[in-house]
């Protein structure tokens, strides 16, 4: 008797199957060609997306090349078109060096390069950052204090990457300006910090002592 229900019970799943197969069939099929297109796609869309990374990457190593034979307008144009042209993981970097090779023929255009590589919003903020401070080092020798600590001072936070080289530049812009006493806050801010490289330490040492005294209260 139970074998007899079984078979009845599977008579009913095959017609209820038939049914949903009759009625849902071509949705069915069109799912499954949507999501073998939609893996097809994708696959499709990972190898073009290395294929242009691995082109990139080589562009670089060529424009990096260039830069190191001192050809430096061809590097510059180089690095040019891969900010123009490549994914976005190559193109930051291409436009740091390109501003990098400009410096090589005119500092003041370099620093108007790196400056735009700053203000744009696009750009993640520790290579702002960067180039905050590749623009002020570039600068070091013209700008005036108050400019240098226009630039740097945001840099200089204790979770500012690049804080220890903006607080050595805005140190030494004070010094060559005359302006002893940020000069001293700069380099106390260097000494007291922890994670100061020792040899930018070093530097503060020496020109800690090119300072004048300080004034006693």
């Amino acid at each position: 008797m139970s074998e007899l229900f079984n078979e009845v019970d599977e008579d009913l799943r095959r017609e209820q199957l038939k049914r949903l197969w009759d009625r849902y069939s071509l949705l069915i099929i069109a799912l499954a060609i949507l999501i073998i297109v939609g893996v097809g796609g994708w696959r499709g869309y990972q190898y073009f997306e290395a294929k242009k990374a691995a082109e990139a990457g080589a562009a670089f190593n060529q424009a990096s090349d260039l830069s190191e034979q001192n050809k430096h307008a061809e590097a510059e144009a180089a690095f040019a078109k891969i900010a123009a042209t490549a994914p976005a993981g190559y193109r930051t970097l291409a436009r740091l060096r390109a501003a990098a090779e400009i410096a090589a023929r005119d500092t003041q255009a370099a620093a108007k390069a790196f400056d735009a590589i700053a203000a744009d919003a696009a750009v993640p903020a520790v290579d702002r950052d960067l180039a905050k401070v590749r623009a002020a080092g570039l600068l070091l020798e013209t700008a005036s204090y108050p400019d240098m600590l226009q630039r740097l001072e945001p840099a200089t936070t204790t979770a500012g990457t690049y804080r220890h080289t903006a607080r050595e530049l805005l140190a030494l812009s004070a010094w060559r300006t005359g302006d002893a006493t940020a000069a001293r806050k700069w380099l106390e801010l260097i000494s007291t910090d922890a994670e100061t490289p020792s040899s930018l330490r070093s530097r503060a040492d020496v020109l800690q002592a090119l300072l004048p005294p300080a004034a006693k209260s």
